[in-house]
């Protein structure tokens, strides 16, 4: 829910973190799948274009002929695009002129590699960004893990033990927490199919103004999870967990403390 408001914003920067194979490009191709309307000009780069989607300009990076996410993004800001799509923010150029296109009525999307939604906002300024404009154009951050689901065939409820949902900081679910078992249907494995776990951060006036004045990754993640909704990756997982859509041993996998 507080993606679908975040991709309502007319114009700003969306983020989506992750390490690589995390599904960011899958999250950005469906954002423009619902977003993809007759009056909407919306322009992707990328490296490579992985999916084709009719009704859009879809341009491949080839830094061979000087076409870079640097170039390539302000060459298509000479045409005024109501959205733009960059595959990833790999440089100081990149971020510089993404940040400064959000700030003047364009909805740009991107990728960036850090661990968590609350880290992209460090990563930003560490590339000299200049807080006060992160601010300004910063509409929503999140982070995404993919971890298999469990088989539907063949999952199995059991019962974790007291002080293992203590040290995990899980309080005791009334459906308690499924695991995988193997069967024919899922190749033995216990697993069919992935999903991802996932951590939004909505900016709101208090974060901004904390982006501003410089404060740490912690206290902006503190703030927002007792202010507005935010649910840290592995929160998100043990949640799946409880629906009996992953199991416990797949989160930690995937997202640590």
């Amino acid at each position: 829910e507080l993606f679908e408001e975040a991709i309502k914003a007319p114009f700003g920067m969306i983020l989506v973190t992750g390490p690589t194979g995390s599904g960011k490009s899958t999250t950005l191709y469906s954002i423009i799948n619902q977003i993809n309307t007759p009056e909407k000009n919306i322009v992707t780069i990328e490296d490579p274009i992985e999916y084709h989607i009719e009704g859009i300009t879809q341009i491949q990076v080839n830094p061979e002929i000087g076409l870079t996410f640097a170039s390539g993004l302000r060459s298509v800001l000479r045409q005024s695009p109501d959205v733009i799509m960059v595959g990833e923010i790999r440089d100081i150029e990149t971020a510089d002129i993404a940040v400064k296109a959000s700030l003047t009525g364009e909805l740009i999307l991107s990728t960036l590699h850090t661990n968590n939604a609350v880290g992209a906002i460090t990563r930003l300024v560490d590339m000299e960004i200049e807080p006060f404009l992160l601010a300004s154009s910063l509409v929503a951050s999140t982070a995404q893990r993919l971890v298999r689901k469990l088989c539907p065939k063949c999952k199995e409820k059991y019962k974790i033990e007291e002080e293992v949902l203590e040290r995990l900081k899980i309080s005791t679910p009334q459906r308690g927490f499924f695991r995988s078992v193997g069967c024919s249907y899922c190749n033995h494995t216990g697993y069919k199919g992935r999903i991802a776990i996932l951590e939004v951060l909505l900016l709101d006036d208090r974060i901004k103004e904390m982006i501003i004045q410089r404060h740490s990754e912690e206290k902006i993640a503190q703030y927002a999870y007792q202010h507005r909704e935010y649910r840290p990756l592995r929160e998100d997982g043990f949640y799946k967990c409880i629906e009996g859509i992953t199991s416990i041993e797949e989160v930690l996998r995937v997202a640590s403390e």
